[in-house]
């Protein structure tokens, strides 16, 4: 689902699905007290989405388009891979500082069954341009020759560490560019 497409009743739903799925849990968070929070009837919930299994995949779909789209603005684009790499690096971790409620939400949902309800051709469509860029660093040799989904995997375990780190550790700005900073140089020697 494309966040241009929808509703502002949708919107409201995904708005109130984050607050309380990040404050109780998918299953702590009943779907009444979703329509409730959002302001609208439950039926109106179950008219967008069939089930609550819908709406906690539609949330995801939704969250991560946005945080695409924000990289895909803000990085600088750059024919030196590593450069690349480290743009859009950054760009990640600083947009899951600025969005914290959707960055857990992301990361509670990769650990749940829920992950596993995602249309194969929306998961094709979100990593199709991070694998071109691996398969691209690797045919020009600034990384290892290795299996494209498992240095994806090790990029987002890094960025998800990170993340997590930072929010608890509260540093000052010009430490925690130079923690962003040694990280990705970790992360780049690992897999260079």
């Amino acid at each position: 689902m494309s966040s241009q497409s929808i509703s502002d009743k949708q919107k409201d739903l995904l708005a109130a699905a984050l607050k309380l799925f990040v404050q109780y849990g998918f299953h702590g968070t009943p779907t009444s007290q979703i329509a409730k929070q959002a302001g609208v009837a439950n039926g109106t919930l179950f008219h967008y989405y069939k089930t609550k299994e819908d709406l906690i995949v539609s949330l995801y779909i939704d969250i991560k388009t946005r945080m695409g789209q924000h990289v895909e603005e803000k990085a600088a684009k750059d024919k030196n891979p590593r450069k690349d790499f480290r743009n859009q690096f950054i760009e990640i971790i600083l947009w899951s500082l600025e969005n914290k409620d959707d960055y857990y939400f992301i990361q509670q949902f990769h650990s749940s069954p829920f992950a596993a309800l995602v249309p194969t051709e929306v998961i094709k469509k979100q990593l199709s341009k991070s694998c071109a860029q691996i398969e691209d660093a690797i045919k020009q040799k600034a990384i290892k020759n290795r299996d494209t989904e498992f240095i994806l995997t090790l990029m987002s375990s890094h960025i998800f560490g990170l993340s997590q780190y930072l929010t608890k550790a509260k540093l000052a700005d010009k430490e925690q560019k130079k923690i962003i900073k040694d990280s990705f140089d970790m992360l780049w020697k690992m897999i260079s």
